[in-house]
Protein backbone atom coordinates (compact mmCIF):
# COMPACT_ATOMS: atom_id res chain seq x y z
CA UNK A 1 0.00 0.00 0.00
CA UNK A 2 1.55 3.48 -1.34
CA UNK A 3 -0.23 6.64 -0.03
CA UNK A 4 2.01 9.80 -2.05
CA UNK A 5 1.13 13.04 -2.07
CA UNK A 6 2.05 15.96 -4.97
CA UNK A 7 4.94 16.56 -6.08
CA UNK A 8 6.57 19.88 -5.28
CA UNK A 9 8.98 20.91 -7.58
CA UNK A 10 12.39 22.10 -6.58
CA UNK A 11 12.38 19.92 -3.10
CA UNK A 12 13.49 16.57 -3.02
CA UNK A 13 10.43 13.62 -2.44
CA UNK A 14 10.57 12.54 0.78
CA UNK A 15 10.07 8.73 1.08
CA UNK A 16 9.49 6.76 4.08
CA UNK A 17 10.36 3.37 5.23
CA UNK A 18 8.48 1.65 8.18
CA UNK A 19 10.66 -0.94 10.51
CA UNK A 20 9.64 -4.29 11.60
CA UNK A 21 5.70 -5.15 12.92
CA UNK A 22 4.96 -1.81 12.18
CA UNK A 23 3.26 0.00 9.25
CA UNK A 24 2.99 3.94 7.60
CA UNK A 25 1.95 5.23 10.72
CA UNK A 26 5.05 5.03 12.39
CA UNK A 27 6.15 8.42 10.83
CA UNK A 28 2.66 9.79 11.66
CA UNK A 29 4.38 13.16 12.88
CA UNK A 30 6.82 13.24 10.60
CA UNK A 31 4.65 13.22 7.81
CA UNK A 32 2.39 15.63 9.65
CA UNK A 33 5.06 18.31 9.78
CA UNK A 34 6.02 17.96 6.38
CA UNK A 35 2.54 18.65 5.02
CA UNK A 36 3.02 21.60 7.49
CA UNK A 37 5.64 22.66 5.98
CA UNK A 38 4.74 22.15 2.24
CA UNK A 39 8.39 22.02 0.77
CA UNK A 40 8.33 18.46 0.08
CA UNK A 41 6.20 15.74 -1.64
CA UNK A 42 5.70 12.43 0.91
CA UNK A 43 5.71 9.02 -0.33
CA UNK A 44 4.70 6.34 2.50
CA UNK A 45 4.15 2.80 2.48
CA UNK A 46 3.38 -0.18 4.17
CA UNK A 47 5.92 -3.07 4.08
CA UNK A 48 5.67 -6.84 2.42
CA UNK A 49 3.14 -8.35 5.01
CA UNK A 50 2.66 -5.22 6.98
CA UNK A 51 -0.38 -2.76 7.36
CA UNK A 52 -2.26 -2.93 4.32
CA UNK A 53 -0.02 -4.39 1.81
CA UNK A 54 -0.84 -7.88 1.15
CA UNK A 55 1.86 -10.87 2.39
CA UNK A 56 3.80 -13.09 0.44
CA UNK A 57 2.18 -16.22 -0.71
CA UNK A 58 5.24 -18.17 -0.72
CA UNK A 59 8.83 -17.81 0.37
CA UNK A 60 10.87 -16.44 3.46
CA UNK A 61 10.69 -13.03 3.52
CA UNK A 62 14.35 -11.29 2.65
CA UNK A 63 15.82 -7.77 3.00
CA UNK A 64 17.14 -7.81 -0.40
CA UNK A 65 13.61 -8.13 -1.59
CA UNK A 66 13.08 -5.57 0.77
CA UNK A 67 15.63 -3.50 -0.95
CA UNK A 68 13.97 -4.07 -4.65
CA UNK A 69 10.39 -3.27 -3.18
CA UNK A 70 11.60 0.22 -2.28
CA UNK A 71 13.49 0.27 -5.50
CA UNK A 72 9.56 -0.36 -7.05
CA UNK A 73 7.97 1.98 -4.85
CA UNK A 74 10.46 4.89 -5.99
CA UNK A 75 9.90 3.29 -9.32
CA UNK A 76 6.39 3.84 -9.65
CA UNK A 77 6.00 6.56 -7.50
CA UNK A 78 8.54 8.95 -8.40
CA UNK A 79 10.43 7.63 -11.71
CA UNK A 80 12.62 11.08 -11.70
CA UNK A 81 14.07 13.90 -9.53
CA UNK A 82 16.09 14.17 -6.04
CA UNK A 83 14.84 11.91 -3.52
CA UNK A 84 15.63 11.72 0.66
CA UNK A 85 15.19 8.19 2.08
CA UNK A 86 13.87 7.68 5.56
CA UNK A 87 13.97 4.76 7.07
CA UNK A 88 13.69 3.69 10.74
CA UNK A 89 14.51 0.04 12.42
CA UNK A 90 14.14 -2.52 9.57
CA UNK A 91 13.46 0.44 7.09
CA UNK A 92 17.13 1.32 7.65
CA UNK A 93 18.14 -2.15 6.77
CA UNK A 94 15.91 -2.19 3.61
CA UNK A 95 17.59 1.23 2.79
CA UNK A 96 21.03 -0.43 2.99
CA UNK A 97 19.48 -3.46 1.05
CA UNK A 98 19.02 -0.82 -1.46
CA UNK A 99 22.05 0.32 -1.28
CA UNK A 100 23.68 -2.36 -1.84
CA UNK A 101 21.68 -3.90 -4.68
CA UNK A 102 21.64 0.28 -6.41
CA UNK A 103 24.46 2.01 -5.85
CA UNK A 104 23.93 4.08 -8.58
CA UNK A 105 21.09 5.84 -6.89
CA UNK A 106 22.98 7.47 -4.24
CA UNK A 107 24.40 10.78 -5.55
CA UNK A 108 22.10 12.36 -8.55
CA UNK A 109 18.89 10.32 -7.73
CA UNK A 110 19.20 9.52 -3.32
CA UNK A 111 20.74 13.28 -2.53
CA UNK A 112 20.25 12.38 1.45
CA UNK A 113 19.22 9.97 3.44
CA UNK A 114 18.29 9.39 7.66
CA UNK A 115 18.70 6.40 9.09
CA UNK A 116 16.52 6.06 12.45
CA UNK A 117 16.82 3.53 15.17
CA UNK A 118 18.54 0.88 12.93
CA UNK A 119 22.05 -1.37 12.16
CA UNK A 120 23.87 -2.49 9.75
CA UNK A 121 25.39 -5.36 11.03
CA UNK A 122 23.98 -8.35 13.16
CA UNK A 123 21.41 -8.38 15.64
CA UNK A 124 19.71 -10.97 18.61
CA UNK A 125 16.49 -12.23 17.27
CA UNK A 126 15.20 -12.37 20.50
CA UNK A 127 15.51 -8.38 20.81
CA UNK A 128 13.90 -7.95 17.47
CA UNK A 129 11.09 -10.03 18.52
CA UNK A 130 10.68 -8.94 21.90
CA UNK A 131 8.08 -5.78 21.50
CA UNK A 132 6.49 -7.10 18.51
CA UNK A 133 6.12 -11.55 18.78
CA UNK A 134 6.26 -11.80 22.49
CA UNK A 135 4.09 -8.75 22.73
CA UNK A 136 0.91 -10.91 21.38
CA UNK A 137 2.51 -14.26 22.39
CA UNK A 138 4.15 -13.70 26.45
CA UNK A 139 6.59 -15.45 27.33
CA UNK A 140 5.75 -19.00 27.91
CA UNK A 141 5.75 -18.89 24.06
CA UNK A 142 9.14 -17.70 23.57
CA UNK A 143 10.28 -21.67 22.59
CA UNK A 144 8.05 -21.40 19.47
CA UNK A 145 9.79 -18.47 18.75
CA UNK A 146 12.57 -19.91 18.97
CA UNK A 147 11.74 -23.08 17.25
CA UNK A 148 9.85 -20.79 14.28
CA UNK A 149 10.16 -23.50 11.72
CA UNK A 150 8.20 -26.42 13.93
CA UNK A 151 5.62 -24.34 14.49
CA UNK A 152 3.51 -22.74 12.34
CA UNK A 153 1.65 -19.11 12.59
CA UNK A 154 -1.54 -19.85 13.28
CA UNK A 155 -0.51 -21.89 16.57
CA UNK A 156 1.26 -18.78 17.54
CA UNK A 157 -1.17 -16.11 16.80
CA UNK A 158 -4.09 -18.52 19.02
CA UNK A 159 -1.55 -17.63 21.86
CA UNK A 160 -1.03 -14.34 21.05
CA UNK A 161 -4.47 -13.37 21.33
CA UNK A 162 -4.79 -14.66 25.12
CA UNK A 163 -1.93 -11.86 26.19
CA UNK A 164 -3.42 -8.43 25.32
CA UNK A 165 -2.61 -7.27 28.77
CA UNK A 166 1.41 -8.62 28.17
CA UNK A 167 1.61 -7.20 25.35
CA UNK A 168 1.12 -2.84 25.88
CA UNK A 169 3.20 -4.08 29.17
CA UNK A 170 5.70 -5.13 27.02
CA UNK A 171 5.51 -2.92 24.05
CA UNK A 172 6.04 0.40 26.89
CA UNK A 173 9.07 -1.23 27.86
CA UNK A 174 11.05 -2.36 24.81
CA UNK A 175 9.43 0.96 22.38
CA UNK A 176 9.82 3.63 24.71
CA UNK A 177 12.69 4.94 26.89
CA UNK A 178 10.43 7.21 28.68
CA UNK A 179 9.70 5.97 32.02
CA UNK A 180 5.93 7.07 31.97
CA UNK A 181 6.05 6.84 28.26
CA UNK A 182 1.68 8.81 26.93
CA UNK A 183 -0.86 5.30 27.29
CA UNK A 184 -1.86 6.47 23.95
CA UNK A 185 1.35 6.19 21.95
CA UNK A 186 1.91 3.42 23.77
CA UNK A 187 -1.29 1.10 22.45
CA UNK A 188 -0.94 3.13 19.15
CA UNK A 189 2.38 0.97 18.22
CA UNK A 190 1.07 -2.21 20.25
CA UNK A 191 -1.60 -1.78 17.68
CA UNK A 192 0.22 -1.73 14.59
CA UNK A 193 1.74 -5.12 16.35
CA UNK A 194 -0.89 -6.82 16.90
CA UNK A 195 -1.81 -5.93 13.19
CA UNK A 196 1.25 -7.83 11.53
CA UNK A 197 0.33 -11.82 12.03
CA UNK A 198 3.31 -14.30 13.32
CA UNK A 199 3.67 -16.45 10.08
CA UNK A 200 4.73 -12.65 8.56
CA UNK A 201 7.33 -11.95 11.77
CA UNK A 202 8.31 -16.09 11.97
CA UNK A 203 9.33 -15.48 7.89
CA UNK A 204 11.27 -12.22 8.79
CA UNK A 205 13.10 -13.74 11.72
CA UNK A 206 16.05 -15.11 10.16
CA UNK A 207 17.00 -11.74 7.38
CA UNK A 208 16.65 -9.63 9.88
CA UNK A 209 18.98 -11.97 12.37
CA UNK A 210 21.85 -11.98 9.92
CA UNK A 211 21.41 -8.68 8.60
CA UNK A 212 25.48 -7.75 8.08
CA UNK A 213 25.29 -4.77 5.09
CA UNK A 214 27.88 -2.34 6.57
CA UNK A 215 30.10 -2.74 3.14
CA UNK A 216 26.61 -1.33 1.33
CA UNK A 217 27.19 1.94 3.49
CA UNK A 218 29.85 3.33 1.25
CA UNK A 219 27.40 3.94 -1.29
CA UNK A 220 25.87 7.01 1.20
CA UNK A 221 29.70 8.54 1.42
CA UNK A 222 29.33 10.61 -1.43
CA UNK A 223 25.56 12.11 -0.12
CA UNK A 224 24.48 13.90 3.10
CA UNK A 225 23.47 11.38 6.06
CA UNK A 226 21.41 12.06 9.63
CA UNK A 227 21.57 8.91 12.06
CA UNK A 228 19.00 9.27 14.80
CA UNK A 229 19.39 7.37 17.83
CA UNK A 230 17.05 7.00 21.10
CA UNK A 231 19.65 6.86 24.50
CA UNK A 232 17.90 3.95 26.18
CA UNK A 233 16.99 2.13 22.82
CA UNK A 234 16.60 -1.56 23.26
CA UNK A 235 16.05 -2.95 20.15
CA UNK A 236 18.82 -1.21 18.19
CA UNK A 237 20.87 0.02 20.97
CA UNK A 238 23.19 3.01 20.23
CA UNK A 239 25.97 1.42 19.88
CA UNK A 240 25.16 0.55 16.62
CA UNK A 241 23.96 3.80 15.40
CA UNK A 242 27.47 4.52 16.24
CA UNK A 243 29.58 1.97 14.21
CA UNK A 244 27.15 3.41 11.05
CA UNK A 245 28.21 7.09 12.11
CA UNK A 246 32.23 5.70 12.65
CA UNK A 247 31.51 4.28 8.58
CA UNK A 248 30.20 7.60 7.62
CA UNK A 249 31.47 10.05 9.52
CA UNK A 250 30.25 12.96 7.94
CA UNK A 251 27.13 11.79 8.98
CA UNK A 252 24.88 14.05 11.31
CA UNK A 253 24.69 12.13 14.52
CA UNK A 254 21.38 13.02 16.79
CA UNK A 255 20.78 11.17 20.11
CA UNK A 256 17.66 11.85 22.04
CA UNK A 257 17.65 11.75 25.73
CA UNK A 258 15.48 9.35 27.08
CA UNK A 259 14.31 8.35 23.99
CA UNK A 260 13.13 4.13 22.93
CA UNK A 261 12.85 2.33 19.94
CA UNK A 262 10.10 4.44 18.49
CA UNK A 263 12.00 7.63 18.62
CA UNK A 264 9.97 9.22 16.11
CA UNK A 265 6.68 8.96 18.41
CA UNK A 266 8.14 9.18 21.12
CA UNK A 267 10.26 12.59 20.71
CA UNK A 268 8.31 13.97 18.00
CA UNK A 269 9.50 17.31 17.87
CA UNK A 270 13.09 16.48 18.44
CA UNK A 271 13.05 14.08 15.58
CA UNK A 272 11.18 16.93 13.47
CA UNK A 273 13.62 19.45 14.32
CA UNK A 274 16.59 17.36 13.03
CA UNK A 275 14.98 16.09 9.78
CA UNK A 276 13.62 19.85 8.90
CA UNK A 277 16.84 21.09 9.86
CA UNK A 278 18.58 18.80 7.76
CA UNK A 279 16.33 18.43 4.79
CA UNK A 280 16.63 22.98 4.70
CA UNK A 281 20.82 21.76 4.76
CA UNK A 282 20.37 20.08 1.33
Amino acid sequence: MVEPTRAVPGHPTVVLVHGFCLDMGTFHFQRKMLTERGEHRIVAYDQPGHGRSGRLETGEYDLAALGRTLRRVIDRTTPEGPLVLVGHSMGGMAIMAFAELFPEMFGDRVVGTVLMATSGGLLAETKLVAPALLGRIGAPVLYMVSNATRYGGTVIDKARRSTTNVAWLLTRRYGFGTSKPSPALVSYVETMNSRTSADTVTRYLRTLATHSRYPALAALAGTPVLVVVGDKDMITPVTHSEEIVRRLPHAEFVKIHEGGHVVMLEHADEVNAALARFLEAL
